[in-house]
């Protein structure tokens, strides 16, 4: 699979303003916004630079009825449905067809460039109900010829207990969690081990799991939630030194940014890429000015598949900016850091 170049992510988008603003096929969320937008999305939008003229819609995806989100020309496809997390409040809402499953298939590749074997059993010990982590995990098994191992995780419930002071019963609901792992891998072959940095950090502090995860698991890819640059330098030289340590950054609206491999170059020991089919992630000032390569600034996401469309979302999370690989039309990010508050709301990670 190739990268897209600027010219062909262009193209992509020119076609996707006539999808998506078209009535025959266009979604009802976005053909009701049509006229008041102040442009016309299919005259007007030439490429990349014009997406910032769309508002920000992310707040509306949490109220807005699913169906009202589904391309009419995807109206015959069997379409799902995923929430967010609920970090900054009500979960939101997008539909999915087709895009996770290109956009696992890919990521795959950037996982097995890192070490991550590309078959074997996988352990997911995170979320899966209405969140797509858990899709894109097993997804990421059934590529390789792999059983998909989970362990169902609440993380609103989490969230709900640190948000109420009640950390006793969230470290019991944690144990909780450790313990099904625990059972798993003492009688099951795992390759691969899927999971958060709060609960990696857990996953040491239990001398029988830690033992297990460093005697079986080949690799271990955490996400979901933001990890500092020293707990990483431990996880991967101290306490798994044998298992390839890959992150993906992520979440519901974007997709997954795998970490690429490491370049001679880098000054960052972990940059992150999203997928350039379809994604464009850049990192702005509190104007919307993208920042200078080397400087962090708040990520802003341009999302434009078939059937979600998503222009000029800002994100909760900070950035530095890293100059693409040779080749890739994509920034890399590094240090990826999540605001204390957005909108008011005080940002809980707890374990996702």
């Amino acid at each position: 699979m190739t990268d897209f170049t600027d010219t062909e992510f262009n193209s992509h988008i020119r076609a996707s303003m006539v999808w998506h603003f078209t009535e025959h096929t266009g979604s009802p969320f976005w053909l009701d916004k049509r006229g008041a937008l102040g442009f016309d999305p299919l005259t007007d939008v030439r490429g990349l630079a014009d997406l910032t003229r769309f508002p920000d819609v992310s707040a509306e995806l949490r109220t807005v009825p699913a169906q009202d989100l589904i391309p009419k020309g995807l109206a015959d496809k069997p379409v799902r449905v995923y929430d967010s997390g609920g970090t900054t409040g009500s979960p939101k809402r997008i539909i999915d067809w087709n895009n996770r499953s290109r956009v696992t298939a890919w990521g795959r590749e950037r996982l097995i460039e890192n070490g991550v074997p590309a078959g074997g059993n996988w352990l997911h010990l995170g979320p899966s109900g209405p969140h797509v982590i858990g899709y894109d995990t097993a997804r990421y098994a059934a590529l390789g010829g792999g059983i998909f191992y989970t362990v169902d995780l609440d993380p609103r419930w989490v969230k709900r207990l640190l948000a109420a002071g009640r950390e006793e019963e969230a470290d019991a609901y944690v144990q909780h969690l450790l313990d099904q792992a625990e059972t798993i891998l003492e009688s099951q072959s795992i390759a691969v081990l899927n999971t958060t940095p709060p609960l990696l950090e857990a996953i040491c502090a239990r001398p029988r799991l830690y033992d297990l995860v460093r005697g079986k698991v080949q690799a271990i890819i955490w996400a979901g939630t933001s990890i500092s640059a020293e707990s990483r330098r431990q996880l991967g030289e101290t306490f798994f030194p044998e298992a390839a340590v890959v992150g993906i950054y992520g979440n519901s609206l974007m997709g997954v940014a795998p970490q690429r491999r490491a370049l001679p170059t880098d000054t960052h020991p972990c940059v992150f890429e999203p997928f350039p089919a379809t994604t464009r992630l850049d990192l702005v000032d509190e104007e919307g000015n993208i920042v200078a390569y080397g400087e962090r600034g708040r990520v802003r996401l341009h999302l434009v598949t078939e059937e979600m469309f998503l222009p000029n979302i800002l994100e909760r999370d900070t950035a530095i900016r890293v100059e693409p690989r040779e080749g890739s039309p994509v920034d890399g990010l590094a240090d990826i850091q999540t605001y204390r508050s957005i909108d008011d709301v005080a940002v809980i990670e707890g374990v996702y």
